[in-house]
């Protein structure tokens, strides 16, 4: 069994910076890839960033590449997303994702285990 919290969201203006945190417990982080997601009212759920096991290669939507980082710290296991520029259409609630891989999907089909979720607010 795998936990996923996240924390580190909440309210920025446009052009700020959040860096959301998803500490994993449970079975050995190390061997699991990983994902963060966003949801926005009336949307449907929507692949953001992933990371491979290593943590050497990383995978991002469109609408976040130069924006978004995702990076990963084996030896806390923890997954963290790094957001600079926010912009109002990045509001929604924000979900972090794992699986045992080895590939590293951009459905969330690919993974069986979730946070909560936690909501980022950006204000114009």
């Amino acid at each position: 069994q795998v936990q996923l919290v996240e924390s580190g969201g909440g309210l920025v203006q446009a052009g700020g910076s959040l860096r959301l945190s998803c500490a994993v417990s449970g079975r050995t982080f190390r061997n699991y890839v990983a994902a963060w997601f966003r949801q926005a009212p009336g949307k449907e759920r929507e692949f953001v960033a992933a990371i491979s096991r290593s943590g050497d290669f990383t995978y991002y939507a469109k609408g976040v590449k130069g924006r978004f980082t995702i990076d990963n710290n084996n030896s806390k296991n923890t997954v963290y997303l790094q957001m600079n520029t926010l912009k109002p259409e990045d509001t929604a609630v924000y979900y972090c994702a794992a699986d045992a891989g080895p590939a590293t999907g951009r459905a969330p089909g690919d993974y069986g285990y979730w946070g909560q979720g936690t909501q980022v607010t950006v204000s114009s």
